[in-house]
């Protein structure tokens, strides 16, 4: 089963705008008196920003997917085997979830502040659980074994 978790769309909110700059732009040009293939450039490259902007808002990037096997964050795939441990960290862009790796410098970050509101909290959990499922580890219940249960 794959989960994926996006961008925040809020984000992506200045290609909206550039789009509606650009269209701006465009009617001061036909105001000015600027010949119509100006005009239709504009307009056309302004739309094509605006409907781009309105695309991206509302099915924002992918920014984790969670696999069974592997986990890919900003499309870069990473087995569960290689990751070793998965926590909070504080950057200078404020806190992420880092998922160390086997490899020396292969600590991959996930930036709280890309996710959508409320995202965060259950991605952490998610990730350690499916890290813990990787590597067969369960929850200890807080009970002792009994005398019938042998190590194999």
């Amino acid at each position: 089963m794959r989960t994926s978790y996006r961008m925040r769309a809020g984000r992506f909110v200045g290609v909206l705008a550039a789009g509606l700059i650009v269209l701006g732009v465009a009617a001061i040009v036909w105001a000015v008196g600027l010949p119509d293939v100006v005009v239709a450039v504009f307009l056309t490259l302004g739309g094509l920003v605006l409907l781009a902007g309105l695309w991206i808002l509302a099915f924002p990037p992918v920014l984790v997917k969670l696999g069974t096997d592997d986990v890919a964050v900003r499309g870069l795939k990473t087995d569960w085997a290689e990751i070793t441990e998965v926590g909070r960290v504080d950057t200078t862009q404020g806190p992420a979830v880092a998922l160390r790796t086997k490899q020396k410098e292969g600590t991959i970050m996930i930036p709280l502040r890309w996710l959508a509101p409320g995202k965060a909290d259950k991605l952490e959990t998610e990730l350690r659980d499916r890290l813990n499922q990787a590597n067969g580890y369960t929850m200890w219940d807080g009970t002792a074994p009994d005398d019938a249960d042998h190590p194999e």
